[in-house]
């Protein structure tokens, strides 16, 4: 219990889609029942959920850039690692930063969560200014600068707070399959608000005034990811709803269903672990070999009846 770590990405899903789930709830009864002709109409249907996502990206906003944070130490406790025990210095002493080290997320992680309860590796780990083998994992630099070392949770208090926002655009995006019943009218307004948070986003990045940033949830990162969720969902909605390919998309349909479990499953390695358990004589036979065995052979059969004629 001393070293658990409290936050992750199902806490954030619940927390997003509880907060959410109460303005959905709380509102109904406050909302104008017809539905005007108006292309706003449904922003005005549902401003609460719009006034709770703009209270939130303030918030968010004032908190990033309006905190301080002070310099800070921590202690490594990595039994696989040559620094285990160590006890390092960060240097920050400076306010609106959003650099790995001296970012107001990863400081109230620290003072609210304790850094103890927090993500022991961490994307920022993978940098340039970190190990040699960037993007990808690798030993630590010798000279890696002390903040390469530490924690961080990227699903933590102040950016989970941030996907409350998301959540908001995914729920406006199903408010719109709700009220309006027209193809034509669904995917113009999906694809129009689609680009235009994909622009606002990656004018935000290149522009340097709030960079793109999944760790930290940024406001980019917000709607970079919403508008390219739009589009793509606009795009299999015209494939499936309209032109009726929906064999194509079985699958997918049974892992939205199941969404749940194919994640658990997916990133605890168990689905995986349950593919590669069964083998015959030996270990090395397993589904995924007898797969590619089938695959191979699906292949080169028509070569060897060629061959064979």
């Amino acid at each position: 219990m001393k070293k658990i770590r409290w936050c992750g990405i199902l806490q954030r899903i619940a927390f997003a889609y509880f907060v959410v789930a109460l303005v959905e709830i709380f509102t109904k009864d406050k909302r104008v029942k017809d539905l005007s002709t108006n292309r706003l109409a449904i922003f005005r249907l549902y401003c609460w959920h719009w006034l709770v996502g703009a209270s939130v990206l303030i918030i968010y906003l004032a908190v990033i850039y309006g905190t301080y944070v002070p310099d800070w130490q921590f202690t490594v406790h990595d039994i696989d690692s040559a620094d285990n025990g160590k006890q390092f210095t960060v240097a920050c002493g400076v306010r609106g930063k959003l650099d790995p080290p001296c970012n107001a997320v990863g400081y109230i992680d620290r003072e609210v969560l304790g850094i103890n309860h927090m993500y022991h590796h961490p994307a920022w780990r993978r940098s340039k200014a970190c190990t040699l083998n960037s993007p990808h994992e690798g030993p630590l630099q010798d000279n890696a600068p002390s903040w390469c070392h530490a924690p961080f949770e990227p699903e933590g208090i102040i950016s989970s707070i941030s996907a409350i926002l998301s959540t908001i655009i995914g729920v406006h995006f199903g408010h719109v399959l709700v009220h309006l019943k027209n193809h034509s009218k669904r995917l113009k307004h999906w694809v129009l608000m689609g680009l235009a948070l994909l622009v606002v986003g990656l004018i935000l990045h290149f522009t340097h005034a709030i960079p793109l940033n999944k760790q930290l949830y940024t406001l980019s990162y917000v709607c970079v990811t919403s508008g390219a969720a739009a589009l793509v969902f606009s795009a299999i909605y015209i494939l499936v709803d309209i032109q009726r390919f929906k064999f194509i998309f079985l699958p997918l349909q049974w892992i939205g269903m199941n969404a749940m479990l194919v994640y658990v499953m997916a990133a605890e390695g168990i689905f995986a672990g349950f593919i590669n358990g069964w083998y015959y004589g030996d270990p090395r036979n397993t589904l995924v070999c007898l797969l590619c065995h089938l695959i191979t052979l699906t292949f080169t059969f028509p070569v060897l009846i060629h061959d064979l004629l």
